[in-house]
């Protein structure tokens, strides 16, 4: 194998290498701020989800409180079918507020695959580094 050096000066070379430098760092920039925009969308999914555990929450109490009295108040019948049906409103909230603190965990809002590529692109440095390096 022949070694055929590149006919440009250094100073080009090295402009050459800032630019893509450059263009590399912009791109994972922008890769950043999608995937951060993103999870944020995801963290609002989050919050409404919690949202709305919180007011079947409420409702459920309501209805809860409801088959309560009408359960004292007869002994019997109607009282029990609210307290079913408030229990099962309540399952439904707390089912929507697993998924909601789930989608606001930290691991799910970082961007894992911009970390992936900076990671990529330094180890490609790297060796296009060392290998350079050991050409010479």
């Amino acid at each position: 194998m022949s070694f055929d050096p590149d006919p440009r000066p250094t100073g080009s070379l090295l402009s050459d290498a800032v630019n893509q430098l450059t263009r590399l760092v912009r791109g994972e920039m922008a890769l950043a701020k999608a995937e951060v925009a993103q999870n944020v969308k995801s963290a609002g999914v989050g919050v409404g989800l919690l949202a709305g555990a919180a007011i079947l929450a409420l409702v459920a109490l309501n209805v809860l409180a409801a088959a309560l009295v009408a359960a004292i108040a007869n002994w019997i019948g109607p009282g029990w079918a609210a307290l079913l049906v408030g229990v099962i409103i309540l399952a439904v909230a707390a089912i929507l507020a697993m998924r909601g603190l789930n989608a606001l965990k930290p691991e799910n809002l970082a961007p894992t695959r911009t970390v992936r590529n900076v990671q990529a692109d330094a180890q490609t440095i790297k060796e296009t580094v060392a290998n350079d390096h050991n050409k010479h």
